[in-house]
């Protein structure tokens, strides 16, 4: 979780050190463990560094290979030993990540960013022919932002900054604030016109202002994995999830594990429980980290979460979210949140994190997310049902039709239905309910930006990969946004690792068939078949958890002052993103428990207390111009001015 930042002047002149000096210190929480740069012919390239594996430790970045090319390298290399195994000397299994990558670059260029497998994001510097490369992996949880201006051009891991110190006004980008009012914004948007994130898989490379764009790598739909038993697939995914858990526990610090009780993250502890034990990972530690609600019947994971611990012999952190919910609606005078989704609040449960991480010495926390959507978690037959159609494969088409309606109790033409629509437009099927804009938004901004309100949902091809192979990198690429609207934590700092988003697991799961995941009435099948007798019955044999339904509402009617105040003089209302009246009713409805669509509603107030903040940061120097024409994309919000570079 080190942070790159870097600056391309293209005149030649170097940057300022007033410039520097503030950019170091909003960056130092972020990188505590040291700070180093480069400076030549108009480019500076800064490395504050946060260490979490030996062989980081090794490292001084950015780091000058003997060609001449910069490398700045922020990430986790997981297939290092077959790296080494291949460049050969100098390269041992202490060299820094970077070394391995600069060694793979100098034999491979470009050519080496798909055999680079891991958590990561990489700039190169070349002097020579004045060309900068940014590039990420395949799967995105590493950010690496860029901004291109007629003078110059910033790039750097974290978005601050380049909002902060720009010198010259964003616009904001509504197709942004539309992402995150339903499945997240595209991953390659920020709010800001004019700054964007290197997309997932692909490289953007810079020769002065002018920028191009190039995918490197991409699931193989054409691959297939057909075993004669079910023994086979449980043995391979086996090995293909241990590879992945192990993976994320190269650290020479203790790690957290989050452990809800679910099947997705207690998977993850037993598992790495299990490597630990027999010596094959790293981690020297294995904490493990806890929320339960007692006041929530529906969404109690007490009983859950410390049947893991008995299993393990060992009691993590746990923290009690029931009574200290709390809607945080005020701005704060001296707070800047780059992303309206992501707040840096201190309420009791992150307070809580933090106290837990500093005591125990953590720097390494390993998340579940992702688990539901790669390994069959919503019990859906409508991917299964679509390569038999496609595939032509009536008779069986039939039977599977039959059979889930039984189990779902639903009549088969329902299911069916389903399995034809993801043909066809959606002026034609109609839009499912899950994907329809929510009724508060401005009618003209809703037509804008129905796409990105609809969450990106495309039909799926008929002559082209699998239906499920398509499905498959949706849901993927949901994560991905998900993921891009997070922030990196500084209080105290830590790196965020997901094994469900293992490149090598994920290519397994993506080739073999279907059915081998959900099966009707067998919810994640596959998982369950092969994880038994190493996570404890109960969660295997759970129901799916149920969803929190009381608790946002009671928060809303505890504090329905702060939200009547909130709605009055709304900022997205006059920027033409909501309509003020309809956005109150659905509050009441939601005050009074009616059916309301609670995440959008919540995501709407954050976006307006992200507004309002960002209004009253820049209130000296910069405004946002209101009122807004509803015909008109991007909004105007500047970087103060104070910070501009002469």
């Amino acid at each position: 979780m080190s942070v790159i930042f870097g600056r391309w002047n293209f005149d030649g002149r170097s940057a300022s050190p007033d410039y520097l000096d503030k950019l170091r210190t909003s960056l130092a929480a972020y990188g505590p463990d040291g700070f180093r740069s480069y400076s030549n012919d108009g480019v500076t390239i800064g490395f504050h560094a946060f260490y979490t594996t030996k062989q980081s430790r090794h490292q001084l970045q950015p780091f000058v290979s003997k060609s001449g090319p910069v490398f700045a390298w922020d990430g986790r290399l997981d297939n290092r030993k077959e790296l080494i195994e291949r460049l050969g000397d100098p390269l041992t299994e202490e060299s820094a990540d970077v070394c391995i990558v600069a060694a793979a670059y100098e034999r491979w260029a470009i050519d080496c960013f798909g055999r680079l497998i891991g958590d990561w994001a990489l700039s190169i510097w070349n002097p020579a022919n004045r060309s900068l490369v940014l590039v990420k992996d395949p799967l995105g949880p590493q950010q690496l932002y860029y901004s291109v201006s007629k003078d110059f051009l910033t790039w750097s891991t974290v978005l601050d900054p380049l909002v902060l110190y720009a010198g010259y006004a964003f616009a904001l980008d509504e197709e942004y604030i539309a992402g995150c009012l339903s499945l997240f914004p595209a991953s390659h948007l920020t709010p800001y016109i004019g700054i964007r994130s290197v997309p997932s898989s692909s490289f953007v490379r810079f020769e002065g202002p002018g920028e191009t764009v190039r995918k490197y790598w991409d699931f193989d739909p054409a691959k297939t994995i057909c075993y004669k038993t079910d023994a086979d697939y449980e043995d391979h995914f086996r090995t293909a999830f241990a590879q992945a858990v192990r993976r994320r526990l190269r650290s020479d610090a203790p790690i957290l594990a989050e452990l809800s009780g679910g099947m997705d993250s207690s998977s993850i502890v037993c598992m790495a429980d299990l490597e630990m034990s027999h010596g094959a990972a790293d981690a020297i530690r294995l904490d493990t980290v806890s929320y339960y609600d007692h006041s929530e019947p529906g969404w109690n994971e007490y009983p859950y979460f410390t049947k893991v611990e008995q299993r393990r012999g060992r009691t993590g952190c746990h923290i009690d979210v029931g009574s200290h919910q709390a809607l945080r609606l005020a701005f704060q005078a001296n707070h800047f949140a780059a992303t309206p989704l992501s707040p840096r609040d201190a309420n009791h449960a992150t307070q809580q994190l933090a106290e837990c991480i500093r005591s125990q010495g953590n720097r390494v926390v390993l998340s579940g997310v992702g688990g539901d959507e790669v390994t069959g978690g919503v019990p859906t037959p409508t991917p299964e049902l679509e390569n038999l159609l496609i595939a032509g494969r009536f008779g069986i088409l039939a039977h599977q039709l039959k059979t889930w309606a039984l189990h779902q109790r639903r009549p088969w033409f329902y299911l069916f239905f389903e399995a034809v629509r993801g043909f066809f437009p959606s002026a034609i099927v109609g839009v499912p309910k899950s994907y329809r804009p929510v009724p508060w938004l401005n009618p003209h901004f809703t037509r804008r930006h129905r796409r990105a309100l609809s969450g990106y949902h495309a039909r799926l091809k008929v002559f082209g990969p699998a239906p499920s192979f398509q499905e498959n990198l949706f849901a993927l690429e949901v994560l991905r946004r998900q993921m891009a609207c997070s922030v990196l934590a500084t209080e105290p700092p830590y790196e965020k690792r997901y094994p469900y988003l293992d490149r090598d697991l994920l290519e397994f799961l993506y080739a073999i068939p279907r059915e081998q995941l959900v099966r009707p009435g067998q919810r994640r099948s596959l998982m369950r078949r092969a994880l038994a007798g190493i996570v404890p019955s109960e969660i295997l044999n759970r129901k799916r958890k149920a969803t929190v339904a009381r608790g946002p509402t009671t928060i809303i009617a505890s504090q329905w002052t702060d939200v009547v105040e909130i709605t009055r003089q709304m900022v997205s209302s006059s920027l033409g993103i909501v309509t003020a009246g309809d956005f109150i009713a659905a509050l009441e409805n939601a005050r009074r428990g009616r059916e309301v669509a609670i995440v959008p509603l919540f995501r709407t107030l954050a976006i307006e207390r992200w507004l309002r903040n960002m209004l009253h940061h820049f209130s000296q120097e910069t405004c946002l111009d209101q009122p807004a024409d509803p015909h008109v994309e991007g909004q105007r919000i500047a970087a103060p001015s104070t910070l501009a570079l002469k």
